[in-house]
């Protein structure tokens, strides 16, 4: 992604200082809490790392909280809640299993970086910076902080990208869900609040389990491997409606707000 766009910008890379601090905030923090995440899965189950990782929602109210020197309001509680229980059903988390081993913590550690990767975008000092810029530099933090991940495994990192398939998804991985995803993050984030930013956030997973309804399938034949297509399940659907609920009720206008109000809650 970092070299892609790098090629777009060409002549016009050059940032300002407010653009590279950006840049490189975003990337340090959301680099660091991707290695953290990446490495806790692998010492704990799937449905407790994607709870955990979605912690965010609950972090970033506190931390504006101890901020600002100001409660949440009721309606971002509620819908914190709302939202905290719809992943819980969704990944199906089994409390008997919950425990704060090495998995656990580092998921943790992960998802208080990703919060402050998060409040960092929406800083009021980088109002105006391009986000392009911003989006170069942080994708030039995040490569050198996991580059040396991928060097400890050359032959791995060989393997992954030596079929004709690994480089579809290679180009899909780097097209619209990295480059696309984080610049439109980049440049849009910081036109909600942060508390709206993680809501809106929590509805990764419910993405990911309506795609598993018909992509494994595609990628089966792209790749010729068996991968079987993920069907509708109770789950899904509860704690997709709760995450969808809460997103509804966090942006629904209320009946007295006025612009400024609106614009205050936004940190404009």
């Amino acid at each position: 992604a970092l070299i892609v766009l790098a090629v777009l910008l060409r002549g016009s890379a050059r940032c300002t200082r407010a653009e590279f601090l950006q840049g490189l905030g975003v990337g340090l923090f959301g680099g660091l809490g991707m290695v953290f995440q990446v490495d806790g899965l692998g010492y704990t189950t799937a449905s407790t790392s994607a709870f955990l990782t979605q912690g965010t929602v609950i972090t970033i109210p506190i931390v504006k909280a101890l901020l600002h020197h100001e409660l949440p309001s009721r309606r971002a509680f509620g819908c914190v809640l709302l939202a905290l229980i719809g992943v819980a059903v969704l990944s199906q988390l089994d409390l008997t299993h919950l425990r704060l081993g090495r998995g656990e913590a580092e998921t943790l550690i992960a998802a208080l970086f990703f919060t402050v990767h998060i409040l960092w975008l929406e800083r009021p000092c980088f109002a105006g910076n391009d986000s392009r810029k911003v989006s170069l530099v942080m994708f030039a933090t995040i490569a050198v902080i996991t580059l040396p991940m991928i060097a400890t495994k050359p032959m791995l990192a060989a393997q992954s990208v030596s079929s004709g398939g690994a480089w579809l998804c290679l180009a899909v991985l780097v097209g619209p869900c990295t480059l696309g995803s984080f610049l439109w993050m980049n440049r849009w984030q910081p036109f909600v609040s942060a508390t709206a930013a993680g809501l809106i956030y929590c509805l990764e997973p419910v993405f990911a389990s309506v795609f598993a309804l018909v992509l494994p399938g595609l990628l089966s034949l792209a790749m010729g491997i068996h991968y079987a297509n993920e069907s509708i399940t109770l789950p899904m659907l509860l704690g997709g409606g709760l995450i969808l609920l809460a997103n509804v009720f966090m942006q629904w206008p209320a009946p007295k707000d006025t612009e400024s109000s609106r614009l205050n809650e936004h940190g404009v």
